[in-house]
């Protein structure tokens, strides 16, 4: 079974998928969506970027009572960009299904907004541990019509302390649910909640090592005075259209990405100081063209899923191997070839040791390339446009492609990826064509009415 078309998907199930151009399916969906559809609960191994999304997200709205205003499913993930980018595949897929309610619940925004709309209840939540628990001890959410639970990447919110959350949250759970728990790896912790909590699971482990052939991994010997100026020697040689760099630290962050900026490269910075408005704005641009590099820690990188990523950089070897392999996984998507450089100081000896032992093989050590040229690093193609206005003032995409297209006089080529908000969009506007789309929309009008238009 290779096929969306092979599964017994209601015809508005399969027009979604036809509409998002899905035809082949990824391993993972192969291997876990007739399991789901079954009924079974399934502990999947996979990665971000694997199609996994999709498969749970197809599996739930196929066991969806629509006309029951009740809470059916639950999906916690561990961050609240993740949690946003799961809704939206399950509101995409839920697109020709009448009247499926899907609810984001995250901290780092107001709680009174979410707790308003849980006067009527949503037939599925997505959210993160910690909200999650928050609104359960109000009583605002209420889980005794459960059908079903998704854990997606379960590691990820070990690492991030969430495991008593999740245990609390599924021990509220009716028994009889099904329970989804999708990983990037497999430790001891993931097994025994996997023990607790599902029902004779069915395991689906899915080789990437057809993926993983398409990137090269490259370790360079540096000392830390010496990293700055080998993560620009780095990206002045490859050129890449965007390259994300992992940093271990925060005050690393930043430093990294002040010499970036200083050196003309168009560099933005995403860490925990961020306030929840900066971080969608910093990493919408990245993803949306407008920024080169992206400079982050592991965690605030979580649920950031750039498809076309040709290149990472680890500007100090993460502190455990499973880390490494996830920043590595970023890059090589979907049969694109990809490159993952590590900078390892003297002291990190040990850490490449534990690295060699994980990947099966001795790492591949590089010289790095001569920082001697007087290369520069093109400005990105796009820019951001900000939009003070979103879904709440029933804002469509379309109708800012129309304004756009309309009387700001754009075309199509010159309009990149929008992203809408409740109360803001932001779209991606050709830098050539940026200032004139701004002043345009500053002096007309979108839907007939005026909002407030900024650049980033």
């Amino acid at each position: 079974m290779s096929k969306f078309t092979d599964l017994n998907l209601a015809p508005a199930l399969l027009q979604a998928v036809d509409a998002l151009g899905y035809t082949d399916m990824t391993p993972i969906q192969a291997g876990a969506l007739p399991l789901l559809l079954e009924g079974r609960d399934v502990l999947a191994q996979a990665r971000t970027g694997s199609g996994k999304t999709a498969a749970f997200a197809l599996a739930l709205l196929a066991k969806l009572h629509c006309e029951r205003s009740r809470l059916q499913v639950l999906v916690l993930c561990p961050t609240r960009e993740l949690a946003d980018q799961v809704s939206k595949e399950i509101r995409a897929l839920a697109r020709f299904i009448p009247n499926v309610k899907v609810l984001t619940l995250c901290g780092g925004v107001p709680l009174r907004p979410q707790l308003a709309s849980l006067a009527h209840e949503p037939h599925i939540a997505v959210g993160t541990p910690g909200r999650i628990g928050e609104l359960i001890e109000r009583e605002a959410l209420r889980l005794d019509s459960v059908r079903c639970v998704v854990l997606d990447e379960a590691d990820r919110m070990l690492d991030m302390g969430f495991l008593d959350a999740v245990r609390g949250i599924l021990a509220g759970t009716p028994a009889a649910r099904n329970t989804w728990l999708f990983s990037a790896t497999w430790p001891a912790e993931i097994r025994a909640l996997s023990a607790q909590f599902q029902d004779a699971p069915v395991t689906v482990a899915i080789e990437d090592a057809h993926e993983q052939a398409a990137i090269e991994q490259r370790f360079y010997q540096v000392e830390p005075p010496d990293k700055p100026d080998a993560v620009i020697a780095l990206l002045l040689e490859h050129q890449p259209a965007s390259c994300l760099v992992f940093c271990n630290t925060r005050v690393d962050v930043k430093t990294l990405s002040d010499a970036l900026c200083r050196r003309g490269v168009s560099a933005l910075a995403l860490h925990g100081d961020l306030e929840q408005r900066e971080r969608d704005e910093t990493l919408l641009q990245f993803a949306n063209g407008s920024a080169r590099v992206l400079v982050a820690t592991d965690v605030a990188a979580r649920g950031l899923d750039i498809k076309a990523l040709p290149m990472v950089i680890s500007w100090e070897l993460a502190h455990d191997a499973d880390t490494h392999v996830h920043r590595v996984g970023r890059t090589g998507r979907a049969g694109e070839s990809g490159l993952a450089l590590s900078l390892v100081a003297s002291r990190e000896t040990g850490r490449v040791a534990r690295i060699e032992e994980i990947i099966g093989a001795p790492i591949a050590w590089a010289k790095l390339p001569s920082r001697g040229h007087s290369l520069s690093m093109p400005a990105p193609a796009m820019r951001t446009l900000a939009i003070d206005a979103g879904r709440q003032d029933k804002l469509r995409a379309g109708d800012i492609l129309g304004a756009l297209t309309g009387e700001a006089g754009l075309q199509a080529g010159e309009i990149g990826k929008i992203d809408l908000f409740a109360t803001r969009a932001y779209v991606a506007i050709s830098r050539a064509r940026f200032d004139a789309a701004l002043q345009k929309l500053r002096d007309g009008k979108i839907k007939g009415r005026n909002f407030r238009v900024r650049g980033l």
